[in-house]
């Protein structure tokens, strides 16, 4: 029995992932070269890393929680066939095949001029002066009673640790070396995580920058610096930068500044006197970021919600930053059709000019 309808023809036309895969083509068609360089010159042929990266976005999207389950949906599901790019009656790879190529783009910086990239894309709807800056805990695939003592002081196999006292200087997790002890909060449990860094811009909700550091209490005001000075590169105008309490502090505050920025920063003065005074806060720039301020917030709900990083399955900084930042670059991607179809007309444009 044969068919004569081909899978572009199954892909509903008001599917949303027309768009998406729309915009991935174009994406990937400029990384042909990167792409180009992770080929293999000889011994059997690797899965190429535009499948990769088409799949990994499918994963990001449908909530999908391991490869093998992503491998088994895009077997039988013909929409995520049609994404990734096979064919109708093309072989679909043993999960394990898959996870082994996914690494070789894991110790790469695919993810980086990936979100870059698609950041091109997004450049009309993002704005280029007012931005806002935020973390959010990311749980380690690390258990408590993996961390042990340095010294290999500890006794038993480290289920009951109560008592005792564990620091990050004298302990370490043997599942995940670079995983700090961390609290975001008072009155919360400490955690095995990493800190995901974002910098939003405030027209839109659109993620400028990302990174991943180690968990520390000074590692969101070091991070938010690292990208408003990337960002601030080579422009002679200046731009704004919103924030909560956390980055009330001295330091931030009088070297944002020195980075032409101005701190649109939550005042903190319970207790203690801000180190913002009225010559910021009287501005009417400065109640207009700050009202800005839950659109990071809605960007971290997305990828811990939606997205894998909740709790992410992969071990080491660098893993887990690549992961962090594919994920913005597939927010944002989720977002630009929603944005371009609520673009008006260029006729309608005009007349408003």
């Amino acid at each position: 029995m044969f068919s004569y309808v081909s899978l572009e023809q199954r892909a509903p036309r008001d599917h949303p992932l027309r768009a998406v895969r729309k915009l991935t083509d174009a994406v990937l068609q400029t990384l042909s070269p990167e792409l180009d360089a992770l080929y293999a010159d000889s011994g059997r042929p690797s899965v190429a890393p535009e499948y990769i990266l088409r799949a990994l976005l499918l994963q990001v999207f449908y909530s999908v929680r391991s490869e093998r389950l992503l491998v088994e949906q895009i077997d039988y599901n013909l929409l995520f066939r049609w994404f990734v790019g096979l064919g109708m009656d093309d072989a679909v790879w043993n999960h394990a095949v898959f996870s082994k190529n996914r690494d070789r783009l894991l110790t790469s910086e695919v993810a980086q001029q990936f979100f870059a990239e698609v950041n091109k894309q997004a450049r009309r709807f993002m704005s280029d002066e007012h931005f806002t800056v935020d973390g959010t805990l990311i749980q380690a695939w690390a258990s408590q009673k993996s961390f042990r003592a340095k010294d290999g002081s500890d006794d038993g196999d480290g289920a009951d640790f109560h008592g005792q006292k564990r620091s990050n200087q004298t302990h370490e997790s043997t599942s995940d070396a670079d995983a700090r002890l961390y609290k975001k909060s008072y009155g919360k449990e400490s955690k095995l995580s990493y800190l995901g860094h974002a910098l939003v811009e405030n027209r839109n909700g659109l993620i400028a920058a990302a990174m991943v550091t180690h968990a520390d209490g000074y590692a969101e005001r070091d991070a938010a610096l690292l990208m408003l000075a990337e960002k601030q590169a080579g422009r002679s105008r200046r731009i704004t930068v919103s924030a909560d309490k956390a980055y009330d502090t001295k330091d931030f505050v009088s070297t944002v500044r020195e980075l032409n920025v101005t701190p649109h920063v939550t005042k903190n003065d319970k207790g203690r006197r801000s180190n913002l005074d009225r010559r910021t806060t009287r501005q009417p720039g400065y109640a207009i970021s700050l009202s800005r301020r839950w659109l990071v917030e809605k960007g971290f709900g997305w990828l811990k919600q939606t997205g894998p990083l909740r709790q992410v399955k992969l071990r080491g900084l660098g893993k887990v930053d690549w992961l962090f930042v594919f994920s913005c670059a597939a927010h944002n991607l989720m977002r630009l059709p929603r944005l371009m179809m609520a673009e008006p007309p260029e006729r309608l444009r005009e007349q408003c000019a």
